[in-house]
This record gives C-alpha cells, structure tokens and sequence, in this order.
C-alpha cells in the first residue's frame, strides 16, 4: 500500500516537471518569433517603438494615407467612366458590324446571282437575314431605320431572284402549281354546286369567243396559257363588266392602269373594252409584275389589289420574308385572298370537264372579221343598214365604240369577212353622226323623305342614271345629306313652277297648332307639311310658316286702322265687339290665334 502510493506522487511530480519545461520551451518560441517578425517589417533605421506613439506623428500619417486614399478613388472612378465608354463605344461598333456583315452577304448574293448560281445567292441572302434579326436595336431610332431598309431590300431581292429563276420565258408554260387546300376546296364547291355555278357555266360558255386570241398572244409573251382562263375570274368573259371599282372589260382595268399599259379613253372609244388591246395590256401587266414578284399566285393577287398593297404588306412582316402567296393569304383584303383560290379552282375544275359537266356545254365559237379603215364620222346603225347586217354583230366586233359613232379620224373598222368592199362603196352614202352632248352633272344633296325616283322626276332624267352615276346598287340606298351627281345630258335644269301661285306667311303663336292653323286658312296639315318641309306636326313659338293659296296681307297702315291699347279684363271677342268687328277678322288682322292672350298695354289694330 505505501508502495503503490510512493509511486503515484512520483509519477505525478514526473508530469509536473515534463509540464513546465513544455511551457518554458513554448514561450521562448513565440518571443523568437515576434522578434524575427519584427526585425523583418522595420527598417533598420526605424526608431524606437515608444516614439511612434506621438500624437502629432500619427495624425500626419493617417493624413497621409487618407490623402492616398481619395487619390486611388479618383482613380478608379475616372478608370470606370473611360471604361464604360469605351464598352459602350464596343458595343456599338458590334452592333453596327452585324449590318455590316448582312450587306456584305447581300452583295455576295448580288455577285452568285449574276454569275446565275441561284441557290448559292439565295442561301447568301439567307445568311443576311438571319443575321439582322438578331440585331438588337435598344430603341436608337438610326439601328431600327437601318434594319428595317435591309429587311425590306432582301426580301425584295429574294422574290426578284425567284422572278429570274422561275420565268417562263424559255417555253416553260405550266409554272402555274395547282393545290387543292381547303380554300380552293370552297371555290370549287362554290362554282360547281353553289350559288356562282350559273354564273361559272355561263361564263364557260362565252370563253370560247375570247381564248383562242389570248391563248396565241400568251404563247408569244411566253407566259402560261393557264393565265387565259382570268378574265373568267374578272368579268366573266363579258366584254362591258364593270366593277364597284369603276374597272371595265374583259380584264377589269381602272382608267389609270389602262393609261399605264397604252389603253386610251376619250369620247369616242373606250379601249379598256376592246378584248384585243386589252389582252395585249393585260399581258405586259403580268410580265411586269412577275418581274417584280415571281411567284405567279402572288402576281395574280397583286393583279387584283395592286402591286404598291401586296409590297406594303411584304414590309410589314416582322418574323421572316415572304415569298410566297400563302405567306401573304392571311394579311391581304378579303377580296384578293379569295381571288387566288377562285383562279386556282377554275384551273382545276376546266381541267375535269366530265367531272363536273362542262362537256356538255356548248362554247361560243370565235368571230371572225376582216379590218377596214374608215375616216369619216359615221354612226354603227347606218353601216349595218348599209352593208346589210345586224346592229348586234357589228357591236360586238367593236365594243370599244362608246356611243356606237366612229371617230373622224382614221379609225380600223372590225366588220364581218366579205363586207369591207361594200361598205367603200357605199361609204359616200352614209350620212355623218355627232355624238351626244357631253353629260352636264349637276349635284344634288339630299334632303329627309326623298327617293331617286322623287329626284329623277325633278331633274328630267331616270333612276337608273342616277344609280348608274353614283354606283348606287340598290334604289332604296340614299341618306339624307348626302349629294348626288344627277347627269342632266347637256340640258339645263328649269326649276318647276310653284303649284300655289300665291303664298302668305305666318309666325307660330303660343297655343298654336298645326291642325288650327290649317282650319283657319282653309287648308290640310299635309300640305303645309309640304309646302314647309316639316317631318311632323311639331311646331314651335316664333316659326314662320307658308299659308298655301293666301295673298300676303298688306301691312295695316294708320290710314286704314287704329291703334287701340288692351286695357286690364279685355279679351279679343269684348274688343271686336266693342268696335263691330267680327272676331275672325280681328284676329287675322292682328296675327291672332282663338287661344292667344293678350295684355294690358298690348297694341292691336282695328278698324
């Protein structure tokens, strides 16, 4: 027992000693190290540590390094304004190489175009605009300007160089695609079980007088043959259709167009109506247009609504370019979206004549004619008469003639085959015609009440010039305040004369009525509902109105009347009696009604 304790108290002591000697080795290992630290971040001349604890030397240091300071934040905030410039400059030369690179691709496109390797120019142009749809703008008005310019020219070079690779030139007369989509579905239906297939047959029928013409002058433009079957689409195949757009012929052009293209206009021909000129006009239209587009769907729609519309259109696209017409279906009038599809359903539906009976109709043969040139001022009725024919065949081969009267220059007569030698000899005999006195228009604004056939009896003239003048549909289809033009034919417009002779007028009292007034002047409320123009029988204090069938009655003068003042109690039948004056007189006398008051002080005339 005493043993193990003795060896207890020795180990413990051994642990104290090994415990005190790792403590003095530790402290003496941390001095060495400060010492060393020390040494190594003073100078050898640094002084004594006690003296930099002197105030005024440590406030001129830290002086010192707040200066510094504020000179590394000058610094660094003049470092971040250049740089953000500069970032911004970057950014913009970035920006700004990204139109850059499309027009480069547009003018490589430009060069494969030229060299004819279209599919490399087309992919060029691709490249482009892939190119300036990821341009982003930031709303500077100069960026947006200058995508939309190069949107728009590849769009425009890309349908250019479809033009070039699709024309039909060279003899390829099918480059017209016939689809059957579920619009075209609907024409077809439309046409040959709807309410257009009188229409259609019909218009199949007179075809047979016009294609073979433009089938032959299309083969010689080089265009598809296909293309003779429009003028089914515009007019019917009806040399004088005319449109709510004031289109004409065979082809449907408006008076500008029809300049455009050579057709002429004056009073004697109207060009647009003859089916060969007109054909000739309407052929160097397509070509510009397919110059201009290339994909004929789109020619054709462009045809209907103009090529300015179908461009527009293409310009505003902000997705992608189109280049076909089915890109464009959704965004053109509804009109002109129909145009295509109905062209493209009698495409198929002529092509499938015992599918849908056509070949059972009998199709109008071509006319034949020989050409004469007449320069004499003659009208068509006495050349038919003269060279024994019909009016009706002498009309139809020359449709152009506006009032049937040839012009008094050299003009080359369309007549039937064998008359050109009868109609020289007799030609002398022939009397000469003038034509009708240029149409005077005269406007008229419509008031409430009135119908075309009121206004057609005033002016002289019928309710269908009135509605032909106006494009007027229906009869019932005029509103009050809108103005007419009433074609009065070169004759003036002699106003009609009044029905009563003589008329009176007479201001509206309080307690008058429309009824009174009449009973009194021994008339009807009609007429002075007509006479007055009044919708109704409502009146009001202060109006003036005309009595049919009176005499205006002279203005009472001292001469003839008096003047009596109405006194407090008096009433109109106490002063007529009071002066024997029979009550109506009096009161007609003074512009009074039964039920008027007077007052005292009022001036009245009697006798």
């Amino acid at each position: 027992m005493i043993n193990s304790r003795i060896i207890f108290i020795s180990v413990l002591i051994l642990f104290l000693i090994c415990g005190c000697v790792h403590t003095l080795q530790k402290t003496s290992v941390y001095q060495d190290k400060n010492s060393v630290l020390s040494e190594f971040k003073s100078p050898p001349d640094t002084k004594p540590a006690h003296e930099t604890n002197n105030p005024d030397k440590k406030s001129s240091l830290i002086n010192i390094i707040e200066t510094n300071h504020g000179k590394s934040e000058v610094k660094n905030k003049n470092y971040t304004a250049n740089n953000s410039e500069q970032c911004d400059i970057t950014i913009n030369k970035k920006i700004q190489s990204i139109p850059d690179e499309a027009l480069e691709f547009c003018e490589v496109s430009q060069d494969f175009w030229q060299k004819g390797e279209l599919e490399n120019a087309l992919e060029a142009l691709d490249q482009a605009y892939s190119l300036i749809l990821n341009i982003d703008t930031n709303d500077v008005p100069n960026l947006i300007q200058q995508k939309e310019d190069l949107r728009f020219m590849i769009s425009k070079r890309i349908l250019e160089i479809y033009a070039s690779r699709n024309i039909v030139v060279n003899g390829n007369h099918n480059a017209i695609p016939i689809v059957i989509n579920k619009h075209i579905k609907a024409e077809i239906d439309h046409f040959t079980t709807g309410r257009e297939k009188n229409f259609f047959r019909k218009a199949y029928k007179r075809s047979g007088k016009y294609r073979p013409y433009i089938v032959s002058e299309l083969k010689k433009a080089g265009l598809p043959v296909e293309l003779s079957w429009l003028p089914l689409i515009e007019s019917g195949f009806n040399v004088v259709a005319l449109s709510k757009a004031r289109a004409l012929g065979l082809w449907q052009f408006i008076p500008s167009t029809g300049y455009k293209f050579g057709l002429k206009r004056n009073i004697f021909i109207d060009e647009r109506i003859d089916p060969v000129k007109s054909t000739k006009a309407a052929i160097a239209y397509l070509k510009e247009l397919h110059n201009i587009f290339g994909d004929w769907n789109t020619v054709l729609a462009s045809y209907n609504c103009g090529e300015g519309r179908v461009l527009r259109v293409i310009r505003s696209q902000n997705i992608n370019y189109l280049d076909d017409f089915w890109d464009l279906y959704q965004r053109l009038p509804m009109e002109t979206a129909r145009y295509v599809p109905r062209f493209l359903a009698t495409l198929y539906i002529v092509k499938n004549p015992k599918k849908y009976g056509l070949d059972s109709i009998k199709i109008d043969s071509q006319s034949e004619y020989e050409t004469v040139s007449v320069s004499k001022q003659i009208h068509l009725n006495s050349i038919a008469k003269n060279i024994g024919i019909s009016n009706k065949i002498l009309k139809e081969l020359n449709p152009e003639l506006r009032y049937n009267i040839l012009p008094s220059d050299q003009y080359p007569l369309r007549v039937p085959p064998g008359k050109c030698e009868v109609l020289l000899s007799k030609l002398d005999e022939i009397p000469v015609c003038s034509p009708p006195r240029s149409t005077r228009i005269v406007y008229h604004k419509v008031r409430p009440g009135e119908t075309l056939s009121t206004i057609a009896r005033r002016y002289r003239t019928s309710v269908k010039n009135i509605a032909r003048t106006n494009n007027i549909r229906k009869n019932n289809l005029i509103v009050a305040g809108k103005k007419l033009k009433i074609p009065q034919n070169g004759a003036k417009y002699l106003a009609r004369k009044p029905k009563y002779l003589h008329t009176s007028k007479y201001i509206v009292k309080r307690g008058d009525s429309l009824w009174i007034i009449a009973r009194r002047f021994d008339t009807t409320t009609k007429k002075l509902q007509k006479l007055n123009n009044l919708l109704n029988t409502n009146l009001h204090i202060g109006q003036v109105l005309k009595i049919p069938g009176q005499k205006a009655s002279p203005a009472p003068t001292k001469k003839n009347l008096r003047i009596y003042l109405v006194k407090r109690g008096d009433s109109p039948f106490m002063i007529a009696k009071q002066h024997n004056v029979p009550l109506e007189r009096f009161l007609r006398t003074n512009n009074l009604t039964a039920g008027c008051k007077i007052y005292p002080g009022q001036q009245v005339f009697v006798k």
